[in-house]
């Protein structure tokens, strides 16, 4: 006997709110309904999905693999119907989106609006924060990852390469000249100008540099920071006001290393390749909103 759908959407909405009481309010539906559908379907797979108290649920082993598996299921049955209605209709329904807040202001949100105009019946939602999230948990359908190679090749999602950028260690004229030497001319001697970290990359101890001859110079991180800042905009507020170097990247200085207000301070070495994907959840069948903004996506970033 095949499982219903309709006993996956109440399973998953009793997982989501936490209660019976909840997901009946949110499905519309008796309490009873909904308790009994949930014990049906336990039934059917024989197995406990849920450990019940007279306060509180949670799942079981089984119930969180099971719930996992059964989010796949439920978004591939929403990919199917809207692909179905697409093919008369166009591009609809609704499309999430996360990146930092950074990336989005400057790249996601002039795209967004483009995007937008070609497709008037495709609502999008985006959600500036953490590229951490869980794609499949938070029900996101492309989130844009930053990072070195090593971390994609790792990755459990599926992703387009958007863009290669590098980051450059950038301070103020103001504070380069009050330097003792009023120049840093080697790595080592990054670690003596007072330091702004970002603390999204705090767990980044080491880098290695490459001068203009293209051999390796180690980089330590310096143990102490005079700023640790979860927030790349303030970083660079920080750097332009004069408080400390940091790392940032190119694309994100670019107006700043233009105008004057930061200057890159060891210009004639390099740090290593960093990469921008556009990732989502790896399905045999990618929905064609998804495909149709990756491409339009990628092509922008391209121009």
């Amino acid at each position: 006997m095949g499982v219903s759908l309709d006993r996956l959407t109440v399973f998953r909405a009793v997982v989501e709110t936490g209660s019976f009481t909840a997901a009946a309010r949110k499905l519309n539906q008796a309490r009873a309904a909904v308790s009994f559908n949930v014990k049906q379907l336990e039934s059917e797979l024989g197995v406990t999905l849920l450990h019940r108290t007279t306060r509180s649920l949670a799942l079981t082993d089984a119930g969180e693999r099971f719930y996992a598996r059964c989010l796949r299921i439920l978004n591939e049955a929403d990919d199917a119907i809207s692909e179905a209605r697409m093919a008369q209709t166009g591009l609809s329904g609704s499309l999430r989106l996360t990146s930092t807040v950074e990336y989005g202001a400057s790249v996601i949100a002039p795209a967004l609006q483009k995007f937008a105009a070609l497709h008037p019946d495709l609502d999008i939602q985006f959600e500036a924060g953490s590229t951490n999230v869980d794609l499949l948990r938070e029900r996101f359908d492309v989130a844009i990852r930053m990072g070195r190679n090593e971390q994609f090749q790792t990755s459990p999602y599926a992703g387009v390469h958007l863009a290669t950028y590098r980051l450059r260690p950038v301070a103020s004229p103001g504070l380069i000249a009050s330097f003792e030497r009023g120049i840093v001319d080697t790595p080592a001697m990054l670690g003596m100008l007072p330091h702004i970290s970002n603390a999204t990359v705090e767990h980044v101890k080491s880098w290695t540099m490459f001068d203009s001859h293209g051999r390796e110079c180690p980089f330590e991180v310096p143990r102490r920071s005079r700023f640790l800042v979860n927030n790349a905009s303030v970083v660079k507020a920080l750097t332009v006001s004069g408080a400390g170097l940091a790392l940032l990247p190119d694309w994100f200085v670019a107006p700043e290393l233009g105008s004057g207000a930061l200057v890159d301070v060891l210009p004639s070495y390099r740090f290593p390749d960093q990469q921008i994907y556009a990732m989502h959840l790896p399905v045999p069948v990618v929905p064609q909103k998804i495909r149709a903004w990756l491409r339009f996506l990628k092509d922008h970033v391209g121009r």
